[in-house]
């Protein structure tokens, strides 16, 4: 089994549909990494979210960022490597904002958010590798569909437009860590051996570089 030392902490970024879970779950095969997945089945609001985003948006949206919350610190508290699927700067940065900005989500309710958000992070480990999965809106889309989450077959288009312009722009400026982009378009990491390589060597050259 490859490995990446102790107490590494790698962060896994993206669209929805971008491929964050199948890489979480490779990785840690891989590399021997405790997994800590998004918690969508664990969250109460999001079918109702999904149905009705203007009344239920504060409440998913509060959900995810206190469990990610607990996440961070449970992971900070490990002695082992650890993965996580989507983190909890993703959470602000592109779904809350993407709320807000769409009148999703009003002004007192987002400044009461970003107010808690802010004062989180700052006790927050933060990666020690952040991986971005740069992600075609037709792909997103084709593994939304492939997936089948009853929830998440009537996003519309431009919902996915706005969140993947958001990550580019909170991407730009993300500076806590290392980071490493991934474009999962083409990429077959799962059955072609060169790809699989190719990848291996760019995380491993990422994290030594971290050190």
């Amino acid at each position: 089994m490859r490995t990446l030392g102790p107490r590494r902490f790698i962060a896994v970024a993206g669209n929805i549909g971008a491929g964050k879970s199948t890489l979480v779950s490779f990785l840690s095969r891989t590399y021997g990494l405790r997994p800590y997945y998004e918690p969508n089945e664990t969250n109460p609001y999001l079918e109702d979210f999904y149905a009705d985003m203007k009344q239920w948006a504060f409440h998913s949206q509060l959900y995810f960022l206190s469990t990610k919350f607990r996440i961070h610190q449970q992971l900070s508290q490990v002695d082992e490597a650890v993965i996580q699927d989507r983190t909890i700067y993703e959470d602000a940065e592109i779904f809350a904002e993407n709320l807000y900005r769409q009148r999703k989500m009003s002004k007192r309710d987002y400044l009461t958010y970003r107010s808690l958000y802010e004062a989180i992070i700052q006790e927050l480990r933060p990666p020690t590798l952040m991986i971005y999965l740069r992600c075609g809106l037709r792909t997103v889309r084709k593994r939304i569909k492939q997936r089948g989450r009853p929830e998440e077959q009537d996003i519309p288009r431009r919902y996915l437009e706005r969140l993947q312009t958001l990550y580019e722009d909170w991407f730009d400026r993300y500076d806590l860590s290392d980071t490493l982009v991934v474009d999962t378009d083409e990429l077959d990491y799962l059955e072609d051996l060169v790809d699989r390589l190719d990848l291996f060597e760019r995380i491993e050259a990422a994290v030594r570089s971290g050190k």
